[in-house]
């Protein structure tokens, strides 16, 4: 669909304010004494904490009196339909694991999509002050270094490259195996980082975030972002990954074709 200068200038401003509702909620737990988190998965360990739900809750208040004909689908209260042809896709914590231990490596993602994906996203890192934002012409961040201009890396060698995930598996036995292909030819290889991984690729500091298992709301924001500061997001056949899945993000074509070429041969073997 068609979104009107008007329309995106609205979006933006409803975007922003998600994530000023967001905030205060999950700072008020964030290394909080006695924060207890759930278990939401029947094998594993998938947390969820007060303020995972108190979070998303804050941001559909918000919805409800600004975009009430948009539908809404969030992590942890579902899909909501709506009549507009936009949809709201909310993670109000992304990195509950690192949440719940203290890290700073969470964060707030926010995407607004139409049928053909991602239109504008924004992801928010509370506890440093960090909020990375793209789409409708917009790549920039905001922080404690004050406003910065987004803008992926140049290209360079995969053997000079940085290469972020989250979890040392990745996923199945064959996703990590494949994923450890490319690491093996990457310079510098970092665990650990939840959604800031596509923060830092988006700001020009790595090369490359190559994730499974993913959700739409994992991916949607971090799409967005990375795209309007010049930088490729696709699964790992190099099709679309609005849906989450097996995604790797890039900083630039190159190092793209350079990183899934591995993965595929990795996966057939």
């Amino acid at each position: 669909m068609t979104v009107s200068k008007i329309t995106q200038t609205e979006l933006i401003r409803v975007a922003h304010a998600l994530a000023d509702a967001a905030r205060p909620v999950t700072l008020a737990y964030f290394r909080a004494t006695g924060l207890a988190a759930e278990n939401k998965a029947d094998a594993g360990f998938d947390p969820v904490t007060i303020a995972d739900r108190g979070a998303e809750e804050a941001m559909r208040a918000v919805l409800a009196k600004s975009r009430p004909d948009d539908a809404i689908l969030g992590e942890e209260h579902g899909f909501q339909a709506g009549t507009s042809g936009l949809t709201w896709v909310l993670d109000p914590i992304d990195g509950t694991r690192g949440y719940i231990s203290g890290t700073p490596t969470w964060g707030v993602l926010i995407s607004v999509r139409d049928d053909s994906g991602p239109l504008f996203g924004v992801i928010d890192q509370p506890y440093i002050g960090e909020r990375f934002a793209g789409g409708f012409g917009v790549a920039e961040a905001h922080g404690p270094q004050g406003k910065v201009i987004l803008q992926c890396r140049a290209p360079r060698p995969l053997a000079q490259a940085t290469v972020l995930t989250t979890f040392p598996e990745v996923g199945t036995p064959e996703e990590g195996a494949a994923f450890h292909a490319v690491a093996r030819h990457a310079q510098l290889t970092r665990y650990g980082m939840d959604c800031y991984a596509y923060a830092l690729l988006a700001a020009g500091q790595v090369d490359l975030v190559i994730e499974a298992g993913l959700n739409a709301y994992d991916i949607q924001a971090p799409i967005a972002v990375i795209e309007a500061a010049g930088g490729i997001v696709t699964d790992w056949s190099g099709a679309p990954a609005h849906e989450g899945g097996r995604v790797i993000a890039a900083a630039n074509a190159a190092i793209h074709a350079e990183a899934l070429a591995i993965l595929g041969q990795s996966l057939r073997g």
